[in-house]
């Protein structure tokens, strides 16, 4: 596991805690060059982050709070949308004015170290832990550490279709993902590969049980409902049925030569149900390659990674 997470990982932590309790213990953080977080309470009208640090306040001057503020090619937004959310930082100085104490922070020092010492590292096929910042229709953007973002693209997230990725997703979730390519500093990310092959989902059911699913499409010649993010089935067509209804499904049949679930549906139904916790196959390690279909089959989907891309 990487020493640079995403933004939240440290907060309320012994170690963070420990390095927030005094001016000696700060002290010590800042010497050791250890990145902290605690909650940026305040963007003022310069674009300076405030930040409790518990027994005193700490300051992030604009060009400290973000890689790239510097330079234009990251927007004063990435600050503004800091405030009330942890912000990871490194003690850059703490400055004494007769009784005042004013820690000076930077959460640039932390982003840059991030990037060099781990982001750039990664290769395409590795899987690493982030967290969901927020949901756009074409993707998921992630949290890939310290704050420095990501994207997974929509079609990308699962192997069953979804409409918008708050279809799997809620901001704020830890999640994996697996480095699908880089260009130039950008990394792109994928998620349907940790989800488990069909054979794999498809070992979770049996002939004649009868589960829960989501209907995704609604076709002419049949219903697709989801059960697993990473297997659908095919029932027949039913009247009324809606993309996004909760179903009751019977499973007629599996069919792995064809790479085929098919379904009866029970009853179809609007609800609104929690999300269930992601199910991973793999959390850890690296990827050559990845094949959903079973051996055999003649529809061939897979993902190959290689140090340039990956198709």
């Amino acid at each position: 596991m990487s020493d640079y997470l995403p933004e939240g990982s440290l907060m309320g932590t012994p170690e963070n805690d420990a390095c927030l309790r005094s001016a000696a213990a700060l002290q010590e953080a800042m010497e050791s060059g250890r990145i902290l977080e605690a909650r940026a309470v305040l963007c003022d009208y310069a674009h300076n982050l405030v930040v409790d640090l518990g027994f005193t306040r700490g300051l992030i001057p604009r060009v400290e709070g973000a890689l790239g503020i510097g330079d234009g090619s990251t927007r004063d937004i990435a600050l503004i949308s800091r405030v009330n959310k942890p912000v990871c930082f490194v003690v850059s100085e703490l400055r004494r004015q007769g009784d005042e104490f004013l820690p000076i922070l930077s959460r640039r020092a932390a982003q840059e170290r991030c990037q060099r010492e781990y982001l750039d590292r990664l290769v395409p096929g590795d899987i690493i832990p982030g967290r969901v910042t927020h949901l756009e229709s074409f993707g998921c953007f992630v949290d890939v550490g310290c704050g420095l973002p990501s994207l997974i693209p929509i079609d990308q997230i699962s192997v069953s279709r979804i409409s918008h990725p708050r279809d799997r997703f809620r901001v704020g979730d830890s999640i994996f993902a697996v480095v699908k390519s880089r260009e130039g500093g950008r990394i792109c990310l994928s998620h349907r590969e940790l989800l488990g092959t069909w054979q794999e989902n498809a070992d979770l059911f049996l002939p004649g049980e009868t589960v829960g699913g989501v209907v995704r499409s609604v076709e002419d010649y049949g219903i697709f409902v989801e059960l697993t993010p990473n297997l659908a089935g095919l029932a027949e067509p039913c009247p009324g049925v809606a993309p996004g209804q909760q179903a009751c499904v019977y499973i007629k049949n599996i069919i792995p030569e064809k790479m085929k679930v098919k379904l009866i549906i029970v009853d179809a139904f609007d609800a609104s149900y929690p999300a269930e916790e992601m199910r991973y196959f793999l959390t850890q390690g690296h990827l050559d390659r990845w094949r959903y279909s079973p051996e055999g089959v003649p529809k061939v989907v897979e993902t190959v990674f290689t140090p340039s891309s990956a198709t």
